[in-house]
């Protein structure tokens, strides 16, 4: 328990000083206009909540763990979604650009620390619930999902919440996408080149933990 608290207190900290980078703008300039990037941090965490519950509460109700896995992977794509806030990198007034390219930099880098140790507690909850050789591929496919929840959200507009909200205008979409592929070639090269991305990125987290001395 211990190095669970210790693990948050990290995370929390490098979340203050990303969310003070930006304070610290929006004082100067006298604008909100990265104010965007506080609330893209909360979504970031909401899913790394939702793994820490399914982890550590063993206690829950199977119906209570199952939901909290829904929960975690429909919020999943808000952490690694933050690395698409680069777009809105430009020179502005006031601002120099190097200021804005560590902000925006640093906010990216907690979306991907979210996101990953969230996928290692809900890998864990996996392998206690799965057999081994299943593990991987569902890991592989909620990789895949989030990477097409990372375009959906930064092309389509889609937020996590409108799955419930908005379920029919979803699945217009998802129907124009499979029917006319030729027409969504940005939506596959995307959602590839996202997948493989953080594919690569987790393997190299997972592998480079393993070989640590101890």
């Amino acid at each position: 328990m211990k190095k669970i608290w210790l693990q948050h207190r990290v995370i929390l900290l490098s979340l203050s000083l990303t969310v003070f980078l930006v304070a610290i703008r929006i004082i100067y300039t006298g604008t909100l206009s990265f104010i965007f990037i506080v609330w893209n941090l909360f979504l970031a965490w909401v899913p790394y909540f939702f793994s820490v519950l399914l982890r550590h509460n063993p206690q829950f109700r199977p119906w209570v763990r199952y939901l909290l896995l829904i929960l975690w992977l429909l919020f999943f794509p808000n952490a690694p979604y933050i690395i698409t806030d680069l777009f809105h990198l430009r020179q502005r007034p006031l601002v120099p650009l190097w200021y804005d390219t560590v902000v925006l930099s640093w906010a990216s880098w907690n979306g991907f620390l979210l996101g990953f140790l969230s996928l290692l507690n809900g890998e864990h909850y996996l392998r206690s619930r799965f057999r081994k050789k299943w593990v991987a591929p569902l890991v592989n496919l909620s990789l895949v999902l989030c990477a097409f929840g990372v375009y959906a959200g930064r092309y389509l507009r889609w937020n996590s919440w409108d799955v419930v909200i908005k379920p029919d205008d979803i699945l217009q979409d998802l129907k124009f996408i499979v029917m006319n592929p030729q027409d969504n070639l940005r939506t596959w090269g995307v959602t590839f080149l996202f997948s493989i991305l953080m594919m690569t990125c987790y393997f190299t987290i997972k592998k480079m933990k393993e070989f640590m001395p101890e």
